[in-house]
């Protein structure tokens, strides 16, 4: 049975923090689940049921598994029931979960760092060969997705993942996420700091931990000492932003509380600078103060996001130094502004030792196991042994010599992976969508593919940066609030009163420079069918007005409502 962790003898003397009492957070001794969640995790830690799956579910099949494991604990493990087919958007809401729920598995393989050997991506291809119907999605937190996977199959999985270093262990669940790390950590030109052993020790210390498997919601973090600021460090709830320290060098400034979804909220600065030795027990501080302090009420307030704007982010600092670490931070200076307008390492780059890495674009994020077996083999072919997957649904080859770069890239373009895409190809990003997704309203794959071949047709010359982000529901999967585009799924009425797939359209939100969320013109939604319209008539007038200099977020910043539509 799962316990809660004995809370510290300074928890005697805490006062009374955040909402009112039944906010359910235990170091105020609220220790009584409060909803349907939090009682399921107090009868069973989600990792226990790994155990139940290999000797039980894996043998006796789908119609064998608790429901509270089938829809809860399982995501312990990266598994995720995946939508029936059939079923349209305007039914997601309407239908009870088991009416929504396929016999077959989204399972999530987490990369933390965004680090693969070509040994395990051709594993992974294998894996989606064999298992998952040749699926394979890279998604913007550089995991990698199958889609198709059936209980009876995942033991093996398992077994063939694990034997070449990757896992599934907390992919998904109330748990500590996947780590977000720069794709080219230990390799840039110009790097601050390589944030990789805070990565590894991070993952060692408390992924699997039953001390932090059980949070008030998920927990999502990055460690980037980039100057391209490449992991989205603004909507994690904590981030290790690398910074130079006037005194102490390099290190990294800590950020706590960003998150999208409904209710989207950028990170806040601590002011703290934190050398790489300290990074994990740092994150050991947040993600403790997130587990005990955290509400557990309501699940639509449970992120970290909610308590630090509760609280401020002097309060959180004071309670994170004076609780649980013992000791005083050391103050420090802000990250400076991102190089380049585009953080996603595509192209050809010289790395710090003469050789070069060279970033390709897929599809939004969608890729197959017979692709990832060949990008595998044309690495190995040119003499690396490592890939990387980013945060933008891309990915990278490193360590090529000079003389085998153009040889490369003519092998990835034959793929259709684009080293040069188009600013389209480059900047639309998707989420996984009603194909898959229980919670998705219309589709994004398909649709932000076409979409880019669309444009590319429409706009030949378009070389201005620009993201164009689906997702298929409100959660915000695909970051639609701080994209220069974001399309927000949703039924809408066309031109002849027909409920159809469109879109809510958010228009200037960014990251890194000058980060924020995008606004939302009163009543401005186009259907599925005038999307490709739509955002040709906006980017025509961008180019036709913008100021020498001015990116897509300022101009829509400034831009009149009648030019936004």
């Amino acid at each position: 049975m799962a316990t809660t962790p004995e809370q510290p003898a300074a928890a005697a003397t805490r006062r009374k923090v955040g909402r009112h009492r039944g906010e359910g957070q235990w170091a105020v001794g609220h220790f009584t689940p409060l909803n349907g969640n939090e009682q399921t995790k107090k009868d069973d830690d989600g990792l226990n049921v790994r155990t139940r799956i290999e000797t039980i579910y894996s043998k006796a099949g789908f119609d064998s598994i608790d429901p509270a494991d089938l829809r809860g604990r399982m995501r312990w493990w990266g598994l995720y029931t995946q939508r029936k087919p059939g079923i349209d958007g305007g039914k997601t809401a309407i239908l009870e979960p088991e009416e929504l729920d396929d016999k077959f598995f989204m399972l999530r393989v987490r990369i933390d760092g965004g680090r693969l050997t070509t040994e395990q991506l051709r594993v992974i291809g294998e894996v989606s060969q064999e298992f998952a119907r040749g699926t394979a999605d890279i998604t913007d937190r550089q995991n990698i997705q199958f889609h198709w996977i059936r209980i009876e199959d995942v033991p093996e999985i398992w077994r063939r993942l694990e034997g070449v270093g990757l896992s599934t262990t907390e992919a998904c669940g109330d748990t500590p996420r996947v780590i977000l790390g720069s794709p080219v950590a230990g390799i840039a030109e110009d790097e601050i700091i390589d944030g990789s052993p805070a990565v590894d020790e991070i993952q060692r210390r408390f992924i699997g931990n039953p001390d932090f498997s059980n949070l008030p919601r998920k927990f999502k973090s990055a460690v980037s000492g980039s100057p391209l600021l490449d992991v989205a460090h603004e909507i994690n709830d904590i981030s290790f932003v690398g910074v130079e320290h006037p005194e102490h060098g390099p290190g990294f400034d800590l950020w706590v509380g960003g998150g999208l979804s409904t209710n989207p909220k950028l990170g806040v600065r601590l002011g703290a600078w934190i050398p790489l030795g300290e990074v994990a027990d740092v994150y050991g501080g947040v993600i403790s103060i997130f587990r005990d302090y955290g509400y557990r009420r309501l699940r639509n307030r449970a992120r970290l996001k909610f308590l630090v704007a509760d609280w401020g982010h002097a309060k959180f600092r004071q309670i994170l130094e004076d609780e649980y670490l013992q000791r005083k931070l050391i103050d420090g200076p802000a990250p400076a502004q991102p190089v380049g307008t585009w953080r996603d390492h595509l192209g050809v780059h010289r790395q710090r030792d003469g050789r070069f890495y060279v970033g390709f674009a897929p599809r939004v994020g969608r890729v197959d196991g017979s692709t990832l077996t060949k990008i595998a083999e044309l690495t190995e072919n040119h003499g690396s042994g490592r890939v990387r997957t980013t945060a933008e649904q891309k990915m990278i080859v490193l360590d090529i010599e000079e003389s085998k770069v153009e040889s490369l890239v003519a092998g990835l373009e034959a793929l259709d992976l684009r080293v040069t895409p188009s600013s389209f190809r480059r900047g639309t990003m998707a989420c996984t969508g009603i194909e898959f997704c229980k919670l998705a309203i219309v589709e994004t794959k398909a649709r932000g593919s076409q979409l880019i071949d669309e444009l590319e047709r429409r706009m030949p010359t378009f070389d201005q940066p620009i993201t164009i982000n689906l997702n298929g529901c409100p959660n915000a999967c695909a970051r639609i609030q701080v994209a220069d585009i974001g399309l927000k799924g949703q039924l809408v009425r066309d031109a002849e009163g027909n409920q159809v797939e469109g879109y809510q359209v958010h228009l200037g939100g960014a990251l890194g420079l000058e980060a924020g969320f995008g606004r939302k013109v009163r009543g401005l939604k186009v259907t599925s069918a005038e999307l490709p319209e739509y955002v040709e008539r906006v980017l025509t007038r961008f180019s036709e007005q913008r100021e020498d200099g001015e990116r897509f977020a300022q101009w829509a910043a400034r831009a009149g409502e009648e030019q936004l539509v």
